[in-house]
Formats: structure tokens, sequence, C-alpha cells
């Protein structure tokens, strides 16, 4: 579909494609002026666009989301000169803007991505790439072929240091032969989950149609809305693809991987109630070329109550067991290696007792690693003005959209294999799970018109 095409669809005819050239041809210096707008007006990303505005020279201009009380809060918290818009195609239009943060359900992250991108606009874009696979490689696309413009996936484990330093003791062999990695996200929701709620009329100021978009039109319903979105299959993929994404990132990263060659979940409801359509125990074996990757979730523990157990220790610290809800173990034959957001902690492996004499030489002597074990930055506002740098052509993006889609890929084939119920074989080049039409099917879905141009 050609760029002016796309941007007629959708049921809309407005001027964006008027916009494009000019957008796309702007220049910028180390301290130009960036102008941004918000796109989805939740807490996580207001909060992500108070780090970004927080640089010299950027300024939030327009706030949009389908709510009136999210945008107007917004407005509010970044500057009460932002406009307020409804819907995200009248932002696209917005000659001054230069820039659009896209934070709404996952859902909603592909369409306004490909627009914008059509449109001249810079991309940041929170995890994960769309709602299923197709609608990431259509984002892939799409910034392929706009080179000139900022694509950064909000993996915000890329911009921090400690994470680097971790891939870099693999990458030098420090840790030595790394085979199996171990991922977990707990988040203790029990007894009710979310709870039932009765089907009612949208709140005042609440464009319900528009939040669907692309998902099958169901009545509204409190918990399919504001906050609790992403218990729903047809919103988002349940805190694998929300907490899980990260995680998967960060071991591509740290063990230079790109995809797994086959994944086999497991799992089930087993003790939560409410509406919630995703299951409270889920793992998930993930075989990739040179090890084995497991990843668990969990709603009916948190692990450490997300570390307030522990009075001074946040739920990210690496300082105690049960203050690990969310982490990535690392186990080599010369060291354990964990770490999350804000912690990496190193465990040295002692060597093994000798049973029986000795058939093979090792190839060299394992380097001495010290116990340790140290908090990091929070990196949320790290990886946002990171963004700001990209765009004004100090840095290269940390995260581009490639990337950004290999890790949201790992969460989406995860909850393909539960759906399925059966191992899946992933042919990574191709994008296709091997002699499985069912499996293959959840790649994509049939969008709901007028909002089905990007994928089938």
């Amino acid at each position: 579909m050609q760029r002016r095409e796309f941007l007629k669809g959708a049921a809309y005819t407005g001027g964006v494609a008027a916009v494009t050239a000019a957008s796309a041809r702007r220049v910028y210096g180390a301290n130009s002026r960036v102008n941004v707008a918000l796109i989805g007006c939740g807490s996580r990303g207001v909060s992500v666009a108070e780090s970004m505005q927080a640089v010299a020279g950027v300024e939030y201009v327009a706030v949009c989301d389908v709510y009136q009380a999210q945008a107007l809060k917004a407005k509010k918290q970044l500057g009460e000169t932002a406009i307020v818009q409804p819907d995200f195609r009248r932002v696209l239009e917005m000659k001054e803007v230069d820039a659009v943060h896209i934070a709404t359900p996952d859902h909603w992250h592909a369409i306004p991505t490909v627009m914008a991108l059509a449109a001249g606009k810079h991309v940041y874009v929170e995890k994960p790439h769309g709602h299923n696979i197709r609608e990431g490689r259509a984002m892939v696309k799409a910034a392929e072929e706009n080179p000139q413009l900022v694509f950064l996936t909000g993996t915000q484990h890329r911009s921090a240091p400690h994470i680097a330093e971790a891939a870099e003791m693999v990458r030098t062999g420090q840790i030595r032969d790394i085979h199996y990695v171990q991922v977990w996200n707990y988040y203790n929701l029990m007894p009710a989950g979310i709870g039932t709620l009765p089907d009612t009329d949208p709140p005042e100021g609440a464009d319900w149609d528009l939040f669907l978009g692309p998902a099958p039109w169901v009545p509204f319903n409190e918990n399919r809305f504001v906050g609790t979105y992403r218990h729903f299959t047809d919103y988002a993929g349940g805190w694998i693809t929300d907490f899980g994404v990260h995680r998967f990132d960060s071991v591509h990263q740290i063990m230079g991987a790109e995809a797994p060659m086959t994944i086999n979940s497991s799992g089930g409801r087993f003790a939560m109630g409410g509406m919630s359509e995703h299951p409270d125990v889920l793992q998930v074996t993930y075989e990739y070329p040179e090890f084995i990757m497991s990843y668990e979730t969990l709603n009916t523990n948190g692990f450490g109550s997300m570390g307030r157990l522990t009075p001074g220790i946040t739920h990210h610290s690496a300082r105690a067991k049960e203050n690990r809800p969310n982490g990535m173990a690392f186990f080599g034959s010369n060291a354990t290696m964990i770490v999350d957001r804000r912690a990496i902690e190193i465990i040295p492996e002692p060597l093994p007792t000798r049973r029986g004499p000795a058939t093979i030489a090792p190839k060299s002597n394992p380097p001495k690693l010290d116990r340790i074990a140290k908090d990091a930055q929070e990196p949320s506002a790290v990886h946002a003005q990171h963004f700001v740098r990209c765009i004004r052509g100090v840095e290269k993006p940390g995260c581009d959209a490639l990337v950004g889609h290999q890790g949201s890929n790992v969460a989406h084939l995860g909850n393909i294999s539960y759906r399925v119920g059966r191992k899946l074989h992933w042919d990574a080049d191709r994008e296709l799970i091997c002699d499985d039409p069912e499996a293959t099917a959840l790649l994509g879905r049939k969008a709901r018109p007028p909002w089905d141009m990007i994928t089938t």
C-alpha cells in the first residue's frame, strides 16, 4: 500500500499526508527544539513523558486519549499549553508535532506507529510490538521504509548500563558456558483477580468504539478499560507481553540471541477468580541454538510482596531472594548472574570436586570472580531521554524496530503455544510456525473494519 493511500484509510481522509514531506525533511541539531505528542495518557505514558520533557528544548504540544478525563489529567501534568485531541489521526495532522510517544493499550501500538511514520513523525512506542506478530512485522516494515525517522521501542533495559555490563561479561567469557537461563515475573492478584463487573454504558467523555479499534466489538465493561485491559486477549497478552518482553529483550542482548527455535507452554487458571482471560500460572520453555530459557509467570504469589517485606529494599533489588518477583538468572559454569531492572548480582561458582580421574583437560583456567551485589539506576528516564538524543542525531537507537519486534515475538509465541496446547517450531527467518495451521492463524487476527489496513 502506498503512503498516501494508507493515510486515507481507516475511514479518514484528513490532511496527514500533506504534512509528511515537510516533517520528514527537518534536520535537527544537538539542541534543537523537539515537539512531542503523547498518544495514550495513562500513568505509564505520563511518567515517561515527564522524563522526556525534562530534557531542555522538549515540549509536549498535544495529548491524545479516547478518554477525555485521562487526556485532561495529562495536560495538567505536562503543560497547560498542550492541545487535547481524542483522535490520534488529528494529532498526526499537526505540523508542529515532530515526534509521537505511543503509550496506548497493546492493541493500539501498531496502527498509530505505522501511520505516524508515514506522516513523517519520529516514534517512541511502548512494548510489546502490537497485539500480535503480524502487527509487529508491519511496524518493522514501516520503520524500514522511513530510515530517516527515529524508531525507539520502550524496552528501557537497553539504556541500563548494568545490563550492558552483564552482556559484556558474557561476551568476554567471564561467566563461561551458559546453557540455561531462567526468567520470571510474579505478581499476586489472589483471590479475586480483577473481579467481575457487569456491562454498563461508557463513562462520559470515553469513545468506546475508538478504544476497541481493531478489536471485536463488545459492550463496555470497566474491567476492559483503563488499568485492567491487559487481562483480555482482545487487547493484550497478559503478564508475559507486559513484564516478560523487557526480560526477553535483555536475554537477547546479554546472550547475543535473536529468536528461539521451539516454544512449549503449559499453565492454566488454577485458583484466581475474576474476568481475566489469561492463566494465573504460565511456564514456557524456549529452545535457542545455544541455550534453553525457562519463563514463568505467576499471579497467585508475589515472591516477597514486591519487596515490601524488607524495609529499604526495592522490589528490583538482588539483595535477598524474597525480593525478586521479577528477574533473570544466567547459569554459567563459572558463575550465576542474576539481573533485573535495578540490580545485578554475581555469585561465583566453586570448582566442582573431582570424582574419578580427569579425562578432559579444561581449555583454560576460568577467570576468578568476586561476589558482586549492587543496585542500579531505574532506566526509564534515561531511555526516554535517549529518544530525544537520537532525534537530535547525537545517538543511535538502542532498541530499534527489528530488535523490539524480536523481543516481543518471544512473548507472543509463548501465548500461542499456550492457546493451542502444544510445542511450536518457529522459522524466524520467514516468521512462520512450521506445520501447524491452527497456530499460524494466531500470528495475526482479522481486524475490525475500518482498522484492517495493515494485517489480516
